[in-house]
C-alpha cells in the first residue's frame, strides 16, 4: 500500500493553522478577563475622587471658604498606571481617567459632578498622594487636583 506523504503534509499544516486560531482565541479571552477588573477599580476610584470632590464644594459653599484634602490612592490599578484628569466645559465639569500612560490611552472613563463648578488639574499614578482644593472666588467654585508635591 503506498503512503500518501502529501496528505500527511497537509494534515500537518490544518493542525498549525487551527491551533494559532486556537491560541490567539484564547490569549485575547485572558487578556479580556484581566481588563474588566481593571476598569471596574478604575470606575470606583474616580467616583471616590468626584465624591470627595463634592464634598469639598459642598464645604466651601456652605462656609464660603477654601477646604483641601489629601486622597491616598493605589500607586496602579493592577500592574498597571494610571490618570486622573479634571475637566470642565461651558455646561458641566467631570473627573475622567484611564488606565495606561496619559500621554498614550483616550479616557476610559468619566464621572460628572452635580453641580457647576470650575474643575482643572490632574493626578498621574506613582507621585504619592493627591491634593485636592476647593475655593470660591465669588460666585464661582474652583475645584484643583494635583499631586502632593506640587502642593508643598
Amino acid at each position: 500500500m503506498p503512503v500518501i506523504a502529501p496528505s500527511y503534509i497537509y494534515s500537518f499544516f490544518a493542525l498549525v493553522a487551527i491551533s494559532s486560531i486556537l491560541i490567539a482565541a484564547f490569549s485575547s479571552y485572558t487578556s479580556a478577563l484581566r481588563r474588566i477588573p481593571e476598569v471596574e477599580q478604575l470606575q470606583n476610584l474616580l467616583n471616590h475622587v468626584a465624591s470627595e470632590g463634592y464634598e469639598l464644594v459642598a464645604l466651601a459653599t456652605a462656609t464660603n471658604s477654601t477646604s483641601r484634602a489629601i486622597l491616598q490612592l493605589p500607586s496602579a490599578i493592577g500592574s498597571r498606571d494610571y490618570w486622573i484628569r479634571f475637566r470642565t466645559e461651558p455646561a458641566r465639569a467631570w473627573v475622567e481617567g484611564s488606565v495606561g500612560s496619559a500621554h498614550h490611552s483616550t479616557v476610559a472613563e468619566r464621572v460628572f459632578f452635580p453641580k457647576q463648578v470650575s474643575a482643572h488639574g490632574n493626578y498621574s499614578c506613582g507621585h504619592g498622594p493627591a491634593f485636592l482644593e476647593c475655593s470660591m472666588n465669588g460666585s464661582i467654585i474652583n475645584l484643583r487636583l494635583r499631586t502632593w508635591s506640587e502642593s508643598l
